[in-house]
């Protein structure tokens, strides 16, 4: 009886005529017009004009632009240049992600609620409210003032070099990482860490036992991430005095030198490979 019912049911699905067209045609036609109408006063407001650049007078320079980049330079010399501004860059994202390691983690144990003893009861108490609103506004304020600000202000404090830029990512970073892994933690499962707390373990415990062990793969995921990041906005900022690529490029730019600036691109983009590597790396050692 089953049996038969089934096999009617689908003989009768079977002679069903499918649909001529989608049947969510006009909704779909409705968004992207919706999407339109909402997007063309943005691109007029930004003079958005990417036919200027298949123009013939604009085709010229670029070809002729790009035909400098052949063959990339690789004179010892150059190359030694190179790997010491590779280093640099290197060196300044690291050690302005480890400042900004040294403001997050701090600001992110005592701002994030799950880890607040006083909130296990429901309404957290007033005095670890308010702190904890002043670390989250102070956060928001690092992470406000784009990193080429920051550097630009200590240019002019501590003068041409790698300083300013380590300075630069340390804050901008550090609000920004701060904010993430708040967000990551309290995102989670928390009822391990509540327990711990109630049982009379420290914050600290709380962390390292309830929250941590299932969170370490994002959290590092996403830190191995902002460190690439950090080795992009090194580069950038070199071209404001941070030293590094940045500075090389920037050189090589005002000078066209082309192959010079071919070979720092390749550099640029080996470094986020590697970045890219060892986050995957990571990420399967912790999985």
């Amino acid at each position: 009886m089953v049996a038969a019912t089934a096999v009617a049911s689908v003989a009768g699905t079977a002679s069903v005529p499918s649909p001529a067209r989608d049947p969510a045609w006009l909704g779909r036609v409705a968004l992207a017009g919706a999407t339109l109408v909402i997007l063309w006063p943005l691109l007029v407001a930004t003079e958005f004009k990417p036919w200027l650049m298949w123009e013939p007078r604009s085709l010229a320079v670029t070809l002729n632009f790009l035909a400098g980049f052949v063959p990339p330079a690789h004179s010892p010399a150059f190359l030694w240049e190179v790997a010491q501004a590779t280093w640099r860059t290197l060196a300044i994202a690291t050690a302005g992600m480890t400042l900004g390691l040294l403001l997050a983690v701090p600001a992110t144990l005592l701002s994030t609620r799950v880890l607040s003893i006083s909130a296990l009861s429901g309404r957290m108490s007033r005095g670890p409210f308010w702190l904890r609103q002043l670390l989250r506004w102070a956060l928001i304020a690092l992470r406000s003032v784009p990193e080429l600000v920051w550097a630009l202000v200590f240019v002019r404090v501590v003068g041409l070099g790698p300083t300013a830029g380590v300075l630069a990512i340390a804050l901008t970073y550090g609000g920004m990482l701060g904010k993430v892994y708040g967000e990551i933690l309290e995102s989670g499962e928390t009822h391990a860490c509540q327990t711990l707390l109630r049982n009379g373990c420290s914050r600290l415990q709380a962390f390292g036992y309830g929250l941590l062990p299932q969170n370490a793969a994002e959290l590092t995921s996403y830190t191995i991430y902002r460190w690439e990041c950090a080795i992009r906005s090194s580069v950038v900022l070199g071209f404001v005095g941070a030293g590094g690529l940045g500075q090389q490029l920037d050189g090589a730019m005002k000078m066209f030198y082309g192959g010079e600036v071919l070979t720092l691109l390749l550099v640029f983009v080996l470094l986020v490979a590697l970045a890219d590597r060892i986050s995957a790396g990571l990420r399967r050692a912790l999985g």
